[in-house]
């Protein structure tokens, strides 16, 4: 079995599985599936807002896609949630992120 069905698999029997969400859409970035691994981290934000990680990711998916104006949006979203769950490490690195895409559109 592979990765993306044994997601679908734990997803099946729970979806509210934030980290089987996450591997899940992993797995469809790692595959370059763009469009299915956002699927996934929207889906992840949805039901999981203070998943810092899912964000984080989801940005790197979009800036690798060229799409920086989501990557941008998807970042501050973030940050508010790494801030509102107390995870300084991740709000910082996603700060850093945000600056990389300020200074490329420079």
């Amino acid at each position: 079995m592979d990765k993306v069905a044994a997601f679908q698999e734990i997803l099946a029997q729970n979806p509210e599985d934030a980290f089987a969400r996450y591997g899940l859409a992993m797995e469809y970035r790692q595959r370059g599936e763009v469009s299915q691994a956002m699927e996934q981290f929207d889906t992840l934000r949805e039901r999981h807002p203070d998943y810092s990680a899912g964000y984080q990711m989801a940005a790197q998916t979009l800036m690798a896609a060229g799409r920086l104006q989501e990557a941008d949006e998807r970042l501050r979203l973030g940050i508010a949630a790494a801030q509102r769950a107390g995870n300084r490490h991740a709000a910082a690195e996603m700060e850093e992120m945000l600056d990389e895409i300020e200074e490329g559109s420079r």
